[in-house]
């Protein structure tokens, strides 16, 4: 029996191999590695026609109806996460293609969040690099985040934990988003706010909603002119939430102190992109889930569901 074609994407670190035991599958596939992002969707078909089987991380390589048309092979498409904006379900349904989805761990975008809080106001990284190059002895001035107000958007279990968190460092919270009741807020101890007080008020704004037709553009112009000259924004959810012409503008004039950023409205960040030169902002290359714990489940369970589509029972369906 020929083996199906089975390609693993956008696998940056080349852990995808190492971190899951893929013979569990034999010979009835073949696997190959793409380690870099595809340039463009027509790169990603020619490289993608032959192969019936994908595995997906997030939203790292878009899946629009042209590109399934441009892939008649393709049977199984496994995404990582129980949800991934970039694919077109309805196009691949139409396509015969079963897209199914693989469990995350934790909430591990948490710490980066407060990591990124944490580099905003004390330099940590900043003091490090100066420290490996063999600069003078300190220059920063850091802020203390005990006793400052942290604003999240989106009350979830994600912006729960980090509700808890900022409590844990002496922090005040505020919360806001379009459904969420002072109720809702209440039981998870923090304060409810409307969105304008929680954009006036707070020291820190921590972004934790899903990227929907709702979201996009959520944080506007007209919101981040209302932040204190003093505060942070930060965005670990999705780039297009806010507007990001918008914040650069406000971080290119110091309207706002600065901004921790790992999510953004393309990525890969171009090389050119006016955020890689900005000294009052901190950029992750979207490292929310990107932990070893996490990647091992997640491979885990891509090899779980395959082998279960070759049986004909596919597990995690999608569409």
């Amino acid at each position: 029996m020929t083996p199906l074609r089975c390609a693993i994407l956008d696998d940056y670190q080349n852990v995808a191999l190492k971190l899951a035991d893929w013979s569990k599958l034999g010979d009835r596939i073949d696997i190959t590695v793409f380690d870099t992002p595809f340039a463009s969707g027509d790169e990603a078909a020619a490289a993608l026609k032959d192969f019936e089987i994908v595995c997906a991380m997030r939203e790292r390589t878009p899946f629009p109806r042209t590109l399934f048309d441009a892939l008649p092979k393709l049977k199984l498409l496994i995404t990582s996460g129980m949800r991934n904006a970039a694919i077109d379900l309805a196009a691949a349904k139409a396509h015969g293609v079963t897209v199914c989805g693989t469990a995350m761990v934790g909430n591990p975008t948490a710490g980066l969040t407060i990591g990124l809080m944490l580099e905003l106001t004390r330099k940590i990284g900043f003091e490090h690099a100066r420290m490996k190059a063999g600069e003078p002895w300190q220059v920063t001035l850091g802020e203390d985040v005990e006793g400052k107000t942290l604003g999240i958007i989106g009350l979830g279990k994600l912006g729960t934990k980090v509700a808890r968190i900022a409590q844990a460092l002496g922090m005040k919270v505020l919360a806001w988003s379009t459904n969420l009741t002072p109720e809702a807020c209440a039981e998870a101890g923090v304060t409810y706010a409307t969105k304008q007080d929680l954009f006036s008020q707070s020291d820190v704004i921590t972004i934790h909603v899903v990227l929907s037709d709702r979201s996009r553009g959520l944080v506007s112009r007209e919101d981040l002119v209302r932040m204190k000259p003093t505060a942070y924004l930060i965005n670990t959810a999705r780039g297009p939430i806010v507007d990001e012409d918008a914040l650069l503008e406000a971080l290119q004039a110091g309207k706002i102190a600065g901004a921790g950023i790992d999510t953004y409205a393309h990525e890969p960040l171009p090389i050119d992109s006016p955020l890689r030169k900005l000294d009052n902002v901190v950029i992750t290359p979207h490292l929310g889930y990107v932990t070893a714990e996490n990647y091992k489940r997640i491979y885990a369970e891509m090899i779980e569901a395959i082998g279960a589509f070759l049986k004909g029972e596919p597990v995690r369906p999608l569409n």
